[in-house]
Formats: structure tokens, sequence, C-alpha cells
């Protein structure tokens, strides 16, 4: 089983104009399909957190070809959630998407990052079903594979990435207050509790949160 990560680059002339508000638009610095709902009818429902002002695309993505309806949350923090109702074979790149995600074999995960002109998603499955979806890319359009390796798994959860021992040390700091403000131990009182040396749980301490930050940090949230 492989486990991709594509970046999907659109050429001018066939840019839909759903994907250019998502990708292109200077009023949205980053797009993310968190979600979605596929049907039997003809349509979906797509859930997007967008970093910006998504006034615009709304108002111009309401106006779209296979765009039913948009919906926006409140903007906290300069994050708006936007749900879209559409019809998504009418749509060419969310097409492509739908295509790929029904496909036997096939699994895309979530988010789909749209920025900076571009497309960036996850695709997990055999190598057969992963070569049909690159082979059925629509016109004008080049998918580039950024990473290809073996899939181990499932791991969102950026703790899943952290060694047995790793985990204890945390919990146990946890437990005493080192990540209280103001710290309410030191690394001597995290090695007591491991029976350890303190240079031995500060390593621990110190891989465990460099292991944490680089899933949180990561674009897709984690890593496989």
């Amino acid at each position: 089983m492989k486990h991709l990560r594509v970046t999907v680059h659109v050429d001018d002339d066939y840019t839909p104009e759903f994907f250019e508000l998502l990708a292109d638009s200077p009023a949205i610095a980053e797009a993310r399909l968190v979600d979605w709902s596929m049907t039997a009818s003809e349509q979906s429902t797509l859930l997007y957190i967008v970093d910006g002002d998504p006034t615009p695309f709304a108002e111009q993505a309401a106006n779209t070809a296979g765009i039913d309806s948009v919906e926006l949350s409140d903007t906290k923090q300069g994050r708006t959630y936007v749900l879209v109702v559409m019809r998504p074979l009418e749509t060419p790149m969310f097409a492509a998407i739908h295509r790929a995600s029904t496909q036997a074999g096939l699994i895309v995960r979530k988010p789909i990052i749209y920025r900076d002109g571009t497309m960036s998603a996850r695709v997990v499955g055999d190598a057969g079903a992963l070569q049909r979806a690159l082979e059925a890319a629509p016109d004008g359009v080049e998918v580039q594979i950024d990473t290809i390796s073996q899939f181990y798994g499932h791991t969102d959860d950026p703790v899943v990435g952290l060694s047995d021992r790793q985990r204890e040390a945390v919990a146990v700091a946890l437990e005493l207050g080192y990540y209280n403000q103001p710290r309410g131990a030191t690394h001597e009182d995290v090695a007591a509790e491991l029976e350890c040396a303190p240079q031995t749980a500060s390593d621990h301490l110190q891989k465990a949160e460099a292991n944490i930050i680089r899933a949180v940090m990561d674009e897709f949230g984690g890593d496989a």
C-alpha cells in the first residue's frame, strides 16, 4: 500500500473559476477542504476552513456553475468555516476529486489544501488504483508527486509518533505540572518518577516535544 503527497498545478487556460477563487484569491492565504459528504444525489456538501477574507469568494462562488450555495461562519482570528453545496460533476476539479474518492482501492485523505495557485493532497491506495487516478487527471492539470512511501497507519494524532518511553515521560511531566505556567516541576522531578537520569528525562521530553510540534505544524496535520 502506497502513500503519496501530491501537488496539483492547473494550466491558466484550464483553471476553473471555483478553483481559482480558492487557490488564487489575493484575499485568501490558504483554504483547506476538511470534510465532505458524498451522496447518491447530484449534490455534495463540502466544509472548508479559510484563512483570510472569504467574502469575495462567497459572493463570486455563489454565481459559479455547479455551486448551489455558500454559507460562512463567524470569523475568529482570521479563520472562517465555509459550507459549500455543489454539483461536483459540473465543477471540473472537484469532479476529479470525486472520481478519485469513489474509486475502489483509493483514499483521498483530508485536508486538501488550496494555496498559491495549487492544490495539495495526500492519497493512499494500491499501486494500480493510484496509477489509474493519475492517468484520469483532467486536461490542463499536472499532478506532481512530492513524496511516495509505504503507508504504515493512521498518524493524524501527533502522539502516535512517540515511543512508549517518550509518551510516559510526557504523561509524567503533565501530571507533575512540568508544563504549567509557572512550571510546577523540573527535569529532575520527572527523572525521579521515571527512575532515570535527569539528562535522560530531558532527552525524552525534547524528542517528544519535537515530534509533536512537527506533526502539529505540518501542513497536512501529520505524516504517514
